[in-house]
């Protein structure tokens, strides 16, 4: 089946209320989604707003929902997701607040990192400093392995618009956030591990996750948030089970 000649994009416009612009772009080869809305935004309207920054799938800013699924939009190739027609849709992430047309207001998703306690407290320098000797972490052990598999995360909020839950529960903390605390869990330099599973054992937390593995799925750094969400309810488990909590 030959290729299109053009694209026919449509282009959410406007907040939280919109509606969408349908723009004609030409079709070429190795061509990005990332490529189609810059062309737009450069060559047809240039009131139009959007987020990149290094075009090169390093950042996760230029993510958007394509189509009906959240993506990095400089690693998604149109001819991988385009219609028989030409037909390309293009939103915001989903459950975030739209800042305008296809730029999201990510202070929810980062405001979570922050109700889960995901930043790292060092135990020899509680106070914030930076500590006089290196920790050393043995690559092998368990927790290390466990700790590696989630620590390449880069706050893209692809999984976070990607999540059912949060969709039906807006206070869930959501997969980044729940990844984030089970990596910290498992770094045995960290001080902050009871603060923090306290932080995920409420009703917004690790408990409210249906595993349906969106987030594994839709993952761009091929991480599986679904397995560390997981391992926080083992955790919590074992440790009121044998009275550690």
């Amino acid at each position: 089946m030959a290729e299109p000649a053009s694209l026919k994009v449509s282009v959410w416009r406007g907040g939280e209320q919109g509606d969408f612009a349908r723009y004609e772009v030409p079709a070429r080869a190795n061509q990005t989604v990332l490529d189609v809305v810059t062309h737009i935004q450069r060559e047809l309207d240039p009131s139009l707003a959007y987020r990149f920054a290094c075009r090169v799938g390093m950042c996760g800013s230029c993510a958007m929902t394509v189509n009906g699924r959240a993506r990095w939009t400089c690693r998604t190739h149109v001819r991988k997701v385009v219609g028989a027609d030409g037909e390309l849709e293009l939103r915001p992430l989903a459950n975030l607040p739209v800042i305008r047309d296809l730029a999201a207001d990510l202070t929810p998703f980062f405001d979570k990192w922050q109700r889960a306690q995901g930043r790292f407290q060092p135990k020899d320098a509680t106070d914030g400093a930076v500590p006089e000797e290196f920790a050393v972490v043995p690559p092998a052990s368990k927790a290390r392995r466990e700790a590696d598999a989630g620590i390449e995360c880069i706050g893209c909020a692809v999984c976070y618009a990607s999540c059912d839950v949060v969709t039906w529960n807006p206070d869930y903390l959501g997969p980044a956030a729940l990844n984030r605390a089970w990596t910290l869990v498992n770094d045995v330099r960290d001080a902050g591990h009871g603060e923090r599973l306290d932080a995920v054992a409420g009703d917004a937390g690790c408990h409210s996750c249906h595993s349906t593995q969106s987030c594994t799925e839709r993952c761009p750094k091929n991480l599986d948030p679904s397995s560390a969400i997981a391992g926080l309810k083992r955790r919590l488990f074992w440790d009121t089970l044998l009275g550690r909590r």
